[in-house]
């Protein structure tokens, strides 16, 4: 199995990156081989470009799209990792969802039977992070407003196999060192479940 992390958050010492490599290391533990995509590292560009745009003759994904694509291409699980700002992924994240799982990637191109699925089979998992409690999430709303224009959309679109969203309310600076690290050993737990087969 192949686990491709998309990580998004500006600070590298940030409790978004903090899951995301306990996730990692339990992952590869279990056997798992895991690229991380750390897009503000990167200084990945999410700005998808008109020439970019899949409408019109000779559209043609530019050279970091067609990069990342062939390191995350053959995972068999992608797994995101991303605060919540104004209840929704940063830019960051939709940037590279809308250039990197576009046409050719995520969809194929218009047909007969309309725009076809390509990543029918392998699986989608979210982990975030929000100041608010995870119960007002919830009950504003956001959370089931988010998961269907996000998490489910995109799973649809691409065929992704939506596995689950663990959202962690409350994070804010200054988090004690023992609440940290109870919740990355949950993260740990999912990534090895998902390692297995599993949710």
């Amino acid at each position: 199995m192949k686990q491709a992390l998309i990580v998004a958050h500006p600070r590298a010492h940030s409790f978004t990156l903090a899951m995301a490599e306990a996730y990692a290391a339990a992952a590869r533990e279990e056997g798992t081989e895991v690229v991380v995509r750390d897009l503000y590292r990167l200084d990945f560009d999410p700005l998808l470009q008109a020439d970019e745009l899949p409408d019109h003759e000779g559209f043609q994904p530019r050279a970091d799209v067609l990069s990342e694509r062939a390191v995350i291409g053959d995972a068999d699980v992608f797994a995101f990792f991303y605060p919540l700002w104004f209840n929704a992924p940063p830019a960051m994240l939709k940037g590279y969802v809308e250039r990197v799982f576009g046409m050719g990637f995520g969809y194929s191109s218009f047909g007969l039977e309309g725009n076809q699925p390509m990543l029918s089979g392998r699986r989608l998992v979210s982990f975030t992070s929000s100041g608010a409690p995870q119960a007002w999430v919830e009950s504003s709303g956001a959370w089931d407003a988010m998961r269907k224009h996000f998490d489910d959309h995109l799973a649809a679109v691409t065929g992704l196999e939506h596995i689950g969203h663990y959202n962690i309310g409350e994070v804010a600076p200054g988090m004690r060192e023992d609440a940290v690290a109870r919740h990355a050993a949950g993260v740990a737990a999912t990534a090895r479940r998902i390692s297995h087969g599993g949710r």
